[in-house]
């Protein structure tokens, strides 16, 4: 009977010293994880830099293609008009739907539900998927041809439940309270919401669009089914272009210009990192002004 007695005893001790005992194997789990991560992201921005820095030349950015110089320039320039296009499409499209599920939907309805099924479907998709669909409808059905405005409303297609479902969470963030007070000052709704939901929102907002930038500038699949490979800048709307994702891909596919595939990948990486400085440092602008 002691001997039963003395072992509860050890194994209430044990019990009530675990956390002594797991807190260290978590401390060490959460290191390790952030520590493989910070590696990883580390090495591969370091192995860019390395192989493609050194050569970084005058002749890739010149105005013009050629097999010669394989100028990285029309397909930077062609990037950022995409990007803005299909942000343009996209972005008000996605806002304003994320306004009405959140502001004027009551909740609990049926069209709110299916709409974040579909939205929460739609961004798992592979692009691919979405090329086939834009070569489909936009380039065999409307007729529009390989064309820089057959990439811009694939890719507006791609980035609209992502930016709908930031919206929506960074319209959710913001505090009822809010909404009461400028309800009970006389505001309308719709002022309410424009007024005083969305500037709180915008960084949420806007982070969201960062993320949809992201996905738009490092598409390559959907671009090469709708919009095309022509290394040149666009003549109108329905002119065939190729943005610095496509790029890379046709060089590296050629085999015969790896080291300016490099080079390419370092502008194309430090194109995503300005564009998220500049977003980063308009959140924290706006966000600070509404302080």
């Amino acid at each position: 009977m002691k001997k039963l007695k003395k072992l509860w005893k050890n194994i209430k001790r044990l019990w009530a010293s675990r956390y002594k005992l797991v807190s260290p194997i978590l401390r060490f789990a959460v290191w390790f994880a952030a520590a493989a991560v910070a590696f990883i992201i580390l090495f591969l921005v370091g192995y860019i830099l390395v192989k493609g820095i050194p050569h970084l030349t005058p002749s890739l950015f010149e105005w013009k293609y050629n097999s010669e110089n394989v100028s990285l320039m029309p397909a930077l320039i062609n990037t950022v008009i995409m990007t803005v296009l299909s942000l343009v499409i996209a972005a008000p499209l996605g806002i304003f739907s994320a306004i009405y599920l959140v502001e004027y939907a009551q909740r609990g309805n049926l069209l709110v539900s299916v709409v974040r099924m579909a939205a929460e479907t739609l961004s798992g998709i592979p692009s691919i998927v979405y090329g086939l669909f834009g070569m489909l409808f936009f380039v065999v059905a409307l007729g529009w041809g390989l064309s820089l405005l057959a990439g811009a409303f694939t890719l507006a297609i791609m980035i609209l439940p992502l930016i709908m479902r930031t919206t929506e969470e960074a319209l959710l963030s913001v505090p009822d309270t809010y909404r009461e007070g400028s309800f009970g000052l006389g505001a309308g709704r719709l002022r309410t919401v424009f007024s005083v939901v969305l500037p709180s929102a915008v960084p949420g907002i806007l982070a969201g669009i960062i993320l949809a930038v992201g996905r738009v500038v490092g598409e390559t699949a959907a671009l090469i089914f709708t919009a095309g490979t022509v290394a040149k800048l666009p003549a109108g709307f329905l002119s065939s272009t190729r943005t610095l994702s496509v790029h890379m891909y046709n060089l590296s596919s050629e085999g015969l210009y790896v080291n300016q595939t490099y080079s390419t990948a370092v502008v194309l990486l430090l194109l995503v990192v300005c564009i998220n400085t500049l977003s980063g440092f308009m959140a924290k602008k706006i966000a600070g002004e509404q302080v």
